[in-house]
């Protein structure tokens, strides 16, 4: 493999990994909320990562491996993932033209034990349904389609993906808020998660409608 097929699978699968991880949603809104009080970042940061690193594993390791067995379950994933990620980017479109904002409720003063906080973070991070179809089922439904050498590097983007937001955003979190807290910001944000959605919607479906020769 050439770099620029090394950089691309590793593109892909941060690209894809960053546009699923980076949403409106409880777990983040955690993560912001923990951030802005400086309160056990590293902990939280890091359960909520290790979390979806395993995740993206299992997805690309196991689901991936059983996809890439079978050239049906190929051809069924292309089709299946393409449409849902021309659901998923048609979401992120609409959620553009009428955007929200991420609350943060400062309403709790006191300060949590850690044996809350560290169940708080895996509740969040494991009995959320959308994280195992984002990263179990689709993740591993495209990294099926890859060559063993190509899902780890696709792996390690979604993986590099999920470090670089919950890091950035636990400890970037007084600098990022006022941010956040901006319709405009997540308006630019979703319709951009939109364009990645659906141009990695048409790159699983392309060699499908125009094979090579």
């Amino acid at each position: 493999m050439g770099s620029a097929g090394f950089l691309a699978h590793l593109a892909q699968g941060f690209l894809l990994g960053a546009s699923l991880i980076i949403a409106i949603g409880s777990q983040n809104a955690f993560v912001l909320r923990q951030g802005l009080r400086c309160e056990r970042i590293f902990v939280v940061c890091t359960i909520c990562f290790l979390g979806d690193a395993a995740l993206i594993s299992l997805g690309v390791g196991g689901f991936g491996t059983l996809v890439s067995s079978s050239p049906l379950l190929v051809q069924t994933a292309r089709w299946a993932g393409a449409a849902f990620l021309f659901g998923y980017g048609l979401r992120a479109f609409r959620a553009a033209i009428t955007p929200e904002v991420l609350e943060i409720d400062s309403s709790e003063r006191q300060k949590p034990s850690l044996t809350k906080v560290v169940a708080t973070s895996l509740a969040l991070t494991f009995l959320n349904p959308h994280v195992y179809l984002d990263t179990v089922l689709l993740l591993g439904s495209i990294a099926g389609q890859l060559p063993a050498d190509s899902r780890l590097l696709f792996a390690a983007g979604a993986i590099c993906a999920s470090f670089v937001w919950f890091y950035g955003l636990g400890y970037g979190a007084r600098v990022l808020a006022p941010l956040f807290r901006k319709p405009v910001a997540w308006k630019i944000m979703d319709a951009t998660i939109g364009c990645v959605m659906w141009a990695i919607a048409v790159s699983l479906l392309w060699p499908i409608l125009f094979p090579t020769s």
